[in-house]
């Protein structure tokens, strides 16, 4: 019972957390770069900035990990960051898109500031949020479940707001008489729908009896690095993540983009970004059925197969014909929902593997690698998305009639030459050197039994 309760109340906490973190890391920049037109010059000033904030995050992500492992309250761990990382990054999000009419150096500064102290806040419950799955079974099968249907969640925000940008931000402008106010109630309604959605996580999830009577040794900075640099499945579980997700979020910067000045029409992006967030929800559906039937090593090398597939058609297909960039968009989303969640699972099993190594368990500090790849994948593709909008000319052009071939060649390497390139390397690092398989997982969680019943 009480299983069936964390995996519905864990899950649905990440539904509106999602929704704000897609708004942020996808369309800030369009919102930079199409709704307020900044600049050129303020505009690379403004794409240094999120390269910077979000590198410094990124490793910024560990070492909360270690103040939510050392984290002693009558709420437990976990909680009390949530709560409060929830409400503060609702408040810079906001902030982000609000218009308080400055330019030039003003605006430079104000944007460093908000932009800055929204990665610090999501970082605060981000971590705390992914750190309770260890916590909550230490059965590979049930940790699956909980994984997929919380990826599920995290996928239904995302897709909502990928989805629905177009037609909402439209919509809310007309209402109110510009884009930029469109944005700004957008964001408004997503912090309200976050707060609405971690509730179910702050009053409905139980950690096991052992998790909470669980008494953690002192974690200092030191031995956070040793339990990231010294376990060394994590660390290759972590760097073929970060791999990944760097191709991944690269392809995904560009969506909105490629419709706007490759594809010639804006709307299709979200009939688009429909289908694919159906198949990716599909996917981690049934990844639970697939797991029973394959072993994760198999289940990876099909799933890259179908994004190799998926890439190669996308980049050939002619930039008018739907059909083909649909069908290649579908065999992306549904191998990269299987290699997203798998990675997951790396990632919350080495936490076993590292207390079997050297006898002392950091949930946290091994979790916060998952925001830790996410943020650096994303201050990559930011990065990128940035100096490609300038160099490409979509910077300067209208619609994609004002697009020259080099510009055009130039977008689609970026999102998807790139991308597959970063995602190959990161799958034959796992296959040469992870080995944290079900057998060897099963034989260490048998032994930490034996160990801790005679401690």
């Amino acid at each position: 019972m009480q299983n069936n309760r964390n995996r519905y109340t864990f899950g649905l906490g990440t539904v509106g957390r999602d929704m704000v973190y897609t708004l942020v890391s996808m369309y800030l920049m369009f919102y930079l770069t199409d709704i307020l037109n900044l600049d050129t010059s303020v505009l690379w000033w403004v794409t240094t900035i999120m390269l910077c904030a979000r590198i410094f995050d990124a490793f910024n992500d560990p070492i909360m990990g270690v103040i939510v492992d050392n984290t002693h309250t009558r709420w437990g761990r976990f909680k009390p960051w949530i709560l409060s990382g929830i409400l503060l990054s609702g408040i810079f999000t906001i902030l982000l898109f609000t218009d308080f009419g400055l330019s030039g150096t003003a605006y430079i500064i104000s944007f460093a500031v908000f932009y800055l102290f929204w990665g610090i806040t999501y970082t605060m419950h981000d971590i705390s949020y992914w750190s309770m799955l260890p916590t909550l079974s230490k059965d590979q099968k049930e940790r699956e479940k909980i994984g997929s249907i919380a990826r599920i969640c995290a996928n239904v925000g995302l897709f909502a707001i990928v989805s629905l940008i177009v037609p909402i931000t439209g919509y809310l402008g007309a209402l109110c008489g510009s884009s930029q106010k469109g944005y700004f109630i957008l964001s408004v309604i997503l912090v309200a729908i976050m707060i609405l959605f971690q509730c179910f996580t702050l009053f409905g999830v139980k950690e096991t009896d052992e998790s909470r009577h669980r008494i953690s040794q002192h974690t200092t900075l030191r031995e956070m690095v040793r339990v990231i640099f010294k376990n060394d499945q994590l660390l290759v579980a972590a760097i073929s993540m970060s791999l990944f997700m760097i191709g991944y979020m690269t392809t995904t910067g560009f969506g909105l983009y490629y419709f706007k000045y490759a594809y010639g029409d804006e709307g299709m992006y979200s009939v688009f970004a429909l289908i694919l967030g159906v198949s990716q929800l599909t996917a981690l559906s049934v990844f639970p059925l697939f797991s029973k039937c394959f072993s994760r090593k198999k289940l990876y090398t099909w799933s890259t197969v179908l994004v190799v597939a998926g890439y190669l058609l996308f980049f050939f297909a002619p930039t008018d014909t739907m059909l083909i960039i649909g069908i290649a968009g579908v065999l992306i989303f549904v191998g990269q929902a299987f290699i997203q969640l798998m990675m997951l699972m790396f990632l919350t099993d080495s936490v076993e593997y590292g207390e079997w190594k050297f006898g002392k368990r950091n949930d946290s500090v091994t979790l916060s690698l998952q925001p830790f790849i996410n943020k650096m994948g994303g201050a990559i593709a930011s990065g990128i998305t940035g100096a490609i909008v300038i160099v490409s000319g979509m910077k300067t052009a209208q619609s994609a009639a004002d697009m020259t071939e080099s510009g055009l060649f130039i977008l689609k390497a970026a999102m998807l030459i790139f991308p597959l390139f970063c995602i190959l390397i990161g799958f034959l690092l796992y296959r040469s050197k992870y080995i944290l398989d079900e057998k060897l997982y099963q034989k260490i969680v048998d032994e930490l039994a034996i160990r801790n019943k005679t401690a």
